[in-house]
């Protein structure tokens, strides 16, 4: 009798591997970042190649630390940084050419181009989604277009598209020796290629992209077994779980009734309110997008709020400005003074996404005096969290005339006190951390054990959760609007900054 289920969560910095029991709790883990590469200003690129050797570490790390049997995994689900475009020989299994990161703004011109027909919003009623840098149909594109031989190879279905799930449920059932070439609805309706409504990808949406249908994978649901482990340490365990990560966090969280939202402090932050089996077009700069889809059962949509800078502009004060040796060190400066001193960071450092959708802003701090030290930027870069998350909920409430009453939340951010106690004052509503934050590779676990019968059903998952804090806000409503609009006009500053 299998006694867990594990998870590959392959994310913008690193990759880990997380094995859970039943009640949802961690027995293993182990994690390894990858390096990040910027080729040129506004370019993002990953070794895909590098990805998958790090993922096969990892797998091992944590069965080694904890002692646990392959034998004793029921199921392997994938989660992964959602958009970051693949494109691969079929044959040899090597990638054409770096994977394009989804923070990468190298695609403006082709979405520049495709909106004078029609503006942002040309595709949005099909797709769900602006024409933005940020999804994968315009890198798809600019590989097909830039990299010398492979249009012609994808036509012919020798080469291979995926986001990072795919090439990772690839090379994990065999690779080029008969790996399955899957994605499921909620990567899928990422690419700008997925109609929302038949789930398929959409024949209009490729011929306008120039994409060979031939080079992408087949959808299918987020909780199904595509195939089984292959020439590994996991050898014949099925595949049975694959959700974007946001997607992931938000079956995680079990926010599986229309109406539950949850927030995730990552590199970016992402913000889901599920809103039932039907989707629901954005009026205030939301993405519609697939939540998931559990075997034969209907499919879930969302609304997301998509934030590109959150957890990465700690990394660039920790990296590119050596304030602080490591991320943690962010709370502590930023408890050295009371307040942000009168200044506001907007890190528009890949644009402006959600509700703005700008890729012309670029990152700004506004306010400064002579009076400004180290504690008052360590303290704006973390209300910049706070504020855009409050953009994100102000746009959800009107989209689905429901307020929310209290925000999930999870990710590396949220043992961050001073952050969760701000996001709470400034959204004016309690904000809840569960007992497992790490609730991305949870939800690709629960994925995965639900499709071979580990766990039975939903309610089985949504008994595994437990509150662990909960911050009420504490800010007096005249200076919660105050800060509130001194950050909407510091937003308007970063506007129209590339020409």
């Amino acid at each position: 009798m299998a006694k867990y289920s594990a998870a590959v969560d392959q994310g913008t910095t690193s990759t880990r591997f997380m094995i859970f029991d039943h009640e949802g709790k961690v027995v293993g883990v182990d994690q390894k970042e990858h390096e990040q590469i910027f080729p040129k200003a506004g370019w993002v690129e990953h070794d895909a190649t590098e990805i998958w050797t790090r993922t096969k570490e990892v797998i091992s790390g944590a069965l080694k630390k904890s002692n646990v049997s392959p034998k004793d995994i029921a199921a392997i689900g994938v989660t992964n940084q959602r958009e970051t475009t693949v494109v691969w020989d079929k044959a040899t299994g090597k990638p054409v050419y770096n994977a394009i990161v989804w923070q990468d703004t190298r695609t403006d011109l082709i979405c520049n181009e495709l909106s004078k027909d029609g503006g942002q919003d040309r595709f949005r009623t099909k797709v769900g989604l602006p024409l933005a840098t940020y999804f994968s149909g315009p890198k798809i594109k600019w590989i097909l277009d830039n990299v010398s031989g492979v249009r012609a190879k994808a036509e012919k279905g020798e080469v291979l598209f995926g986001n990072i799930d795919s090439w990772v449920i690839w090379n994990l059932t065999g690779g080029p020796k008969g790996g399955v070439h899957v994605t499921d609805v909620s990567n899928a309706s990422r690419t700008m290629l997925m109609n929302l409504e038949t789930l398929d990808w959409d024949a209009d949406m490729l011929k306008i992209m120039g994409i060979p249908r031939a080079m992408l994978p087949t959808i299918k649901p987020s909780s199904s077994v595509y195939g089984y482990a292959s020439g590994g340490e996991l050898e014949g365990i099925p595949v049975a779980g694959d959700l974007g990560d946001q997607q992931a966090a938000l079956f995680g969280q079990t926010c599986f009734s229309a109406g539950e939202a949850k927030n995730t402090y990552g590199t970016g932050c992402f913000m889901l309110l599920n809103t039932g089996t039907k989707p629901v077009q954005s009026k205030n700069g939301l993405l519609t997008t697939l939540g998931y889809k559990i075997g034969n059962e209907p499919a879930v949509y969302c609304l997301e709020g998509s934030i590109a800078i959150t957890g990465a502009l700690v990394q660039w004060l920790r990296d590119n400005l050596k304030m602080i040796e490591k991320s943690s060190d962010i709370e502590p400066l930023a408890r050295t003074v009371d307040d942000n001193g009168g200044i506001y960071f907007v890190p528009a450092f890949s644009g402006l996404f959600a509700p703005y959708w700008k890729s012309d802003a670029r990152g700004v701090i506004v306010g400064m005096t002579r009076f400004i030290n180290r504690g008052h930027i360590a303290r704006a870069a973390l209300e910049a969290t706070a504020f855009q998350t409050r953009e994100v909920l102000d746009a959800m409430n009107k989209d689905s005339g429901v307020d929310l009453t209290a925000l999930k939340v999870d990710g590396g951010m949220v043992y961050d006190e001073l952050l969760m106690q701000f996001q709470s004052d400034i959204l004016g509503v309690p904000v809840v951390r569960p007992q497992v934050a790490e609730t991305t590779a949870l939800g690709a676990a629960y994925a995965a054990g639900l499709a071979v019968g580990f766990w039975k059903n939903v309610e089985d998952l949504r008994s595994n959760w437990a509150k662990d804090k909960e911050w009420h806000p504490k800010m007096d409503a005249a200076l919660r609007d105050k800060e509130y609009k001194g950050w909407k006009k510091a937003v308007t500053r970063a506007f129209d900054w590339v020409e």
